[in-house]
């Protein structure tokens, strides 16, 4: 196991800790998923914020050498990130999500949903921006979601539930950070439980916990250091999901639509609802298993979803 108590004197420039962090995680078989999804990647994350450096930092940087505090400061990181085997975002504090930076701690998932794709492009051609007055955002966590719609969505009100009082303080962390309390709104509830029954909302997006138990009995160290009330969805994943559906309607304007993201356990969601014409979105940058239904196609198939 290497010697985290000194720093090895060959190591200068930023290039020189960014190959030589990646050698070590790589030698200690880490996994990856929280924001990068290979050993380079992870280790030029850690070092350019280490380093208080932007991501997209000019090459001229990569030979710059580092000061003794610097080189410090970057080898107790990779430390834990080996020795701890914790998600990078949970020890630097920070994961992206649509372009926007978030604060995050254990109390929440790392953000890493594919929607932020269809978050930024509007959900278009399903709806247009201007006439968006309401977003719902269920199983918010750190808000990334509803923090993203809210930026998207400039004219609308955003709610974002949560069950986990953990989570809500993690996303009002966030919702003042970005400066959106006059539009934001964070409800403590199950679902759809706390929401008021009079608002109507044209779009609901939800990344609910939907990992069934299998993969739950599968996941990794680094995995298993987010909160469980935010990954198991039950023995085939969908045990919120299955609620979901069966309440969207009573919330949904008429020409409203409802995004949900339910990743491995798509098979057994299009098993349980044969006859339920689910739109699976494609993505340009990686990412599968959500899916869309209108307003119209919830009415449609009430009777499915409440049996």
């Amino acid at each position: 196991m290497q010697d985290f108590s000194r720093v090895p004197p060959e190591l200068e420039t930023l290039r020189d800790f960014v190959r030589w962090a990646a050698s070590r995680f790589q030698e200690a078989g880490l996994s990856f998923g929280h924001g990068t999804d290979n050993a380079v990647d992870e280790a030029a994350a850690l070092v350019l914020h280490t380093l208080h450096l932007p991501h997209g930092a000019a090459s001229g940087f990569w030979d710059a050498r580092l000061t003794a505090t610097e080189r410090k400061a970057v080898t107790e990181r990779v430390r834990r990130r080996i020795e701890e085997r914790r998600p990078l975002p949970y020890i630097t504090h920070e994961a992206w999500f649509a372009g926007l930076p978030f604060y995050v701690d254990e109390r929440v998932l790392v953000p890493r949903s594919p929607l932020a794709e269809p978050i930024r492009e509007g959900f278009a051609p399903w709806l247009e921006a201007g006439s968006v007055s309401r977003v719902l955002d269920l199983c918010t966590g750190s808000a990334c979601i509803a923090i993203a719609c809210a930026y998207a969505f400039e004219q609308a009100q955003v709610d974002a539930v949560d069950i986990s009082a953990d989570a809500l303080e993690v996303a009002r962390i966030n919702v003042e950070r970005h400066g959106l309390g006059n539009r934001v709104e964070l409800i403590s509830s199950d679902l759809f439980d706390n929401v008021p029954t009079e608002r109507r909302y044209q779009l609901i997006v939800s990344n609910p916990p939907y990992v069934d138990a299998q993969d739950m009995a599968q996941l990794t160290e680094e995995f298993r250091r987010e909160p469980e009330l935010g990954l198991t969805g039950g023995d085939d994943g969908l045990d919120l999901v299955r609620r979901i559906l069966a309440q969207a309607g009573d919330y949904l304007a008429p020409d409203g639509i409802l995004v949900v993201e339910v990743g491995n356990s798509a098979p057994a969601l299009e098993a349980a609802y044969p006859n339920v014409p689910f739109l699976w979105l494609e993505f340009e940058h990686g990412g599968e298993g959500v899916f869309l239904l209108t307003a119209e196609q919830i009415e449609q198939h009430r009777d499915s979803f409440v049996a």
